[in-house]
């Protein structure tokens, strides 16, 4: 396991006059812990995720994994990811068994997380015998019988599919993991049993895993720190079961008033006062808090926050509770009160 940091990442696609998809963002990821990352879509949570494992490029900033830039890492890096669509992250004219010992190392390294302990064990997986072996048993730690190496992804469900990739994976020995909206794409009966799969995983190896998701009670089942982004931005980070119980930024508390709950369905949702704004262009953001022209306590419906018109939150908010990028926090109080009151 290894500390995955996020230094003051940007993504700008278009040069000067195009879009700035991450802007600035700093994250960190401790070792063996699981942060989940959450916000609507658009928010830019995915093009990071694709930056850190090269396929965006970083305009400005570092991913540093163990302390090293992952750009200098070698290809086969030990930083993996699961895609959001099981479908198309398979190649369908490999077998299960040619995807996952396609992701294998290559030359002698240490089997880690068997289930026979055999850490300690040195192989090589450009043995035809080894890599058999391997893929069978990482089929097993997934739940799948190791005899679906010989099928193609075609033959398998969705469920299936994203054990598989979560295989692949797993194959490439990675110190962290990002999985990005892995459950979005299946049907709600095999989300839970791939949720704790995930969780089960994460748990035997120790891994440390960047886990990106718009549902929040995925995030509350799965993280031990949450971080709320919203339009290219971190709003909102800290402890899971703080942000989520202490929402600090208004955004936050506006994904947790969406959220269907045990005590709401979603046909009892009430539009906010600001539910009816057009969301900003991301091409063009807003000057001072990105989030006030949606901001249901902004100056849109008080008029003595002009501040938010001119300063950016995001600049002093590290002295803030949980970072909240806002120059109204809530005050922790019993029950939900009114923000900045």
């Amino acid at each position: 396991m290894s500390e995955l940091i996020f230094d003051s990442v940007s993504v700008r696609y278009g040069g000067r006059r195009g879009l700035t998809a991450v802007d600035g963002v700093s994250l960190t990821v401790p070792a063996g812990k699981v942060v989940g990352l959450v916000g609507e879509s658009g928010s830019g949570k995915s093009t990071l995720a694709r930056a850190a494992v090269g396929l965006s490029p970083v305009s400005a900033g570092r991913v540093l994994l163990g302390g090293v830039d992952v750009r200098k890492l070698p290809r086969r890096r030990p930083l993996q990811m699961v895609f959001q669509d099981p479908y198309s992250s398979l190649n369908p004219r490999m077998t299960i068994g040619e995807s996952i010992a396609e992701a294998m190392p290559r030359g002698p390294r240490s089997v880690k997380g068997s289930l026979r302990e055999s850490d300690s064990l040195k192989e090589s997986f450009t043995d035809r015998k080894a890599k058999r072996a391997e893929v069978a048993r990482l089929l097993e730690l997934v739940n799948l019988d190791p005899e679906r190496a010989t099928h193609l992804p075609g033959q398998l469900s969705g469920g299936q599919r994203q054990r598989v990739a979560l295989a692949r994976a797993l194959a490439g020995q990675p110190q962290a993991l990002i999985a990005d909206e892995i459950t979005s794409a299946l049907d709600v009966s095999v989300q839970g049993a791939v949720l704790n799969l995930v969780r089960e995983v994460q748990r035997q190896l120790d891994l440390s895993m960047l886990f990106i998701s718009h549902n929040l009670a995925v995030i509350r089942y799965l993280s031990d720190f949450v971080a709320v982004m919203y339009l290219g931005r971190i709003v909102e980070a800290g402890p899971a079961e703080q942000v989520l119980t202490d929402p600090q930024h208004p955004y936050t508390r506006d994904l947790l008033d969406a959220a269907p709950s045990a005590h709401k369905s979603l046909f009892d949702l009430e539009p906010g006062a600001t539910a009816d704004a057009e969301p900003p262009d991301p091409h063009h953001p807003p000057a001072g808090c990105r989030y006030h022209p949606r901001c249901p306590v902004g100056p849109l419906v008080r008029s003595d926050r002009e501040i938010c018109l001119r300063a950016d939150p995001a600049e002093d908010s590290a002295p803030r509770r949980h970072a909240a990028a806002c120059h109204f926090l809530i005050r922790p109080k019993e029950g939900r009160p009114p923000l900045g009151t």
